[in-house]
């Protein structure tokens, strides 16, 4: 792991910012580890990132790299992709900024199956801006915008984006920390828009909130409360009530985006209509 850490971080730019027991470096580091195992060239590969706790990761990661504006992390990341379709492309969000301000980039990049990973934080929370809740903040937890519990649905993510046309969704969690590698590579193999979930503790602007004040009491909490795909597709339904799905959870084909636009280009160049 040292390697790994010396090859794919800006060392110069840690110690990092998050709170102590954030889940943010955890994911950092199954991204890192699937880099090494997908073998990728880190210089033709882009990170981008939006506005947010998890946001911060393209400031540590040795890519190419953009730090961009809240919620537009997938705009900016379309235009890399058309712009240079070779490259490879990760983007990493919040659960604010991906479903929020970003919704609307996330659905059509969902829609238009451009070829790019989106890996997304879902600390269930605005960490960042003062712990108000985000639409993937669960019904009844509190936030500093919900004082006395959050009375709105919170979306299903992966539900979400397998509606609007992700062509590979899957979920994981900071527990289980070497399935969300396998994740992110798989979703970087997918020739298609990709989206990882990975459900991620915050102690101190959710945590302490939600009686759940120390990371280990979290990460504890997301071992016991989730239960994959896998093993739950032999289960009663009564069985998984309440637990949260993890594992590959979709997977399919599509035209991919940057490809259908080169063959538009070739055509209209030939003549055709």
């Amino acid at each position: 792991m040292d390697r790994i850490y010396e090859k794919y971080f800006r060392t110069d730019r840690l110690p990092h910012i998050w709170c102590p027991g954030c889940g943010n470096g955890i994911v950092l580091s199954a991204f890192a580890r699937a880099m090494e195992e997908l073998g990728v060239d880190q210089d033709q590969t882009v990170v981008v990132s939006g506005i947010g706790c998890s946001s911060r990761a393209t400031t540590y990661v040795d890519f190419n790299t953009l730090h961009t504006t809240h919620g537009r992390a997938l705009a900016f990341a379309t235009g890399v992709k058309l712009a240079e379709p070779r490259l490879n492309v990760f983007v990493f969000m919040g659960d604010g900024d991906s479903t929020a301000i970003g919704g609307n980039h996330l659905i059509h990049a969902c829609r238009r199956n451009i070829d790019i990973t989106a890996i997304i934080i879902n600390n269930n929370i605005y960490g960042m801006t003062g712990g108000q809740y985000s639409p993937l903040t669960p019904t009844g937890k509190k936030a500093t915008t919900a004082p006395y519990g959050m009375i709105e649905r919170n979306f299903d993510l992966c539900e979400l984006v397998k509606g609007a046309g992700a062509t590979f969704v899957a979920r994981g969690t900071t527990y289980h920390a070497k399935q969300l590698t396998d994740m992110i590579v798989a979703g970087a193999k997918n020739k298609g828009f990709s989206v990882i979930e990975a459900v991620s503790q915050c102690p101190v602007s959710f945590g302490r909130r939600n009686k759940m004040r120390s990371p280990l009491e979290m990460i504890q909490w997301l071992k016991e409360n989730t239960i994959n795909v896998k093993a739950a597709a032999k289960l009663k339904p009564e069985d998984i009530k309440g637990k949260i799905l993890i594992g590959e959870l979709y997977n399919t084909e599509a035209p991919e985006y940057t490809a259908e636009y080169d063959r538009l280009i070739a055509r209209v160049q030939g003549g055709g209509k």
